[in-house]
């Protein structure tokens, strides 16, 4: 057995682990690890069995004695070597997308480290068992370019989520907004309006409000809840609308009056935003007209004429 049969093994096994932690980072865990040590315990007291803390913590699953955890160290590490402007501007997009798969930025900072691993060793076995004769140089560079892609690679995938989150609130607002404004007006309070908008809908706008009133009933001040939402999002519909709130709040106008103007605002901006995409249509689809469609019909249209040519007389002016 040769230096490179070694080598390749080593990798091989280097690559399993690390899509084994990547799989963990990217999984949306329903309950966090407190929980479900809790519901351990609550289980152990059901059945009338000896709470024993290292019984609870080995009838755990796998993934979270063992690997979550060296995920979570793995980022630790990496965060020493980590800026700080890195680490805050990580936890902001983070919070921008929702926190998915309840992520922190020690875990987000092992994730990108495990992306890179995975891709380049990836790389590394496609070109050592494809017999490419390559320079060295170039299989480095081919290496190295896909390490640095993985390492960008979970950076590009929380932009992604960001804005589709972002994009689906601003879809949501004017009819959350429409209910809110039927709620007040029906007698509820503002508070218990933005509960029954919660309730009734499943959606990133639904789970905001739900947090907002987790915050109210825990002491926090509704106005200060209302901008701690609003910088959560990040999208200035959202900022105009908890900033109408506030203001009417403090000025005492009619709660109801406001909501309805600001609901009136979000679906003129919502359709000026879809016209924006529309006019932005046509000039998309030039890259696939001019590179799809126009070259398939040239080859539908002229093919029949140059095979004509070729058997005509003109043929002959050619050779």
């Amino acid at each position: 057995m040769n230096f490179v049969t070694i080598l390749i093994g080593v990798v091989a096994l280097i690559i399993i682990g690390v899509v084994a932690l990547v799989y963990i980072g990217l999984r949306n865990p329903q309950t966090t690890d407190e929980r479900i040590l809790q519901a351990r315990l609550e289980e152990f007291n059901r059945r009338g069995e000896e709470v024993n803390l290292e019984k609870i913590e080995l009838s755990l699953p796998f993934q979270e004695r063992v690997i979550y955890p060296m995920a979570r160290k793995l980022g630790e590490i990496a965060v020493k070597f980590t800026p700080q402007n890195a680490l805050q501007s990580i936890a902001r997009k983070l919070e921008l997308a929702g926190s998915p798969g309840r992520l922190d930025p020690t875990v987000f900072l092992a994730l990108q480290f495990i992306a890179a691993g995975t891709f380049g060793g990836i790389l590394f076995l496609a070109i050592t068992f494809g017999r490419v004769n390559w320079p060295i140089g170039q299989r480095f560079l081919i290496i190295l370019g896909g390490t640095l892609l993985g390492f960008f690679f979970p950076q590009i995938w929380l932009t992604s989520r960001i804005n589709r989150r972002q994009k689906e609130i601003r879809k949501a607002m004017p009819d959350a907004l429409d209910l809110l404004t039927i709620c007040v007006e029906a007698g509820l309070g503002f508070d218990a309006a933005m509960a029954k908008v919660a309730e009734k809908w499943e959606s990133e706008l639904s789970l905001a409000f739900a947090r907002v009133i987790q915050e109210i009933q825990l002491g926090k001040i509704r106005r200060e809840a209302l901008r701690d939402m609003a910088d959560r999002i990040g999208i200035p519909e959202m900022t105009s609308f908890v900033a109408a709130v506030i203001q009417s709040e403090q000025l005492g106008v009619s709660m109801a009056k406001v909501l309805r103007i600001q609901s009136d605002q979000m679906r003129v901006r919502r359709r000026q935003a879809a016209e924006e995409e529309a006019h932005k249509a046509p000039v998309k689809m030039l890259i696939p007209m001019a590179l799809l469609i126009f070259p398939s019909l040239m080859i539908t249209l002229m093919t029949p004429a140059a095979l004509r040519l070729m058997n005509s007389a003109l043929a002959g002016m050619f050779r």
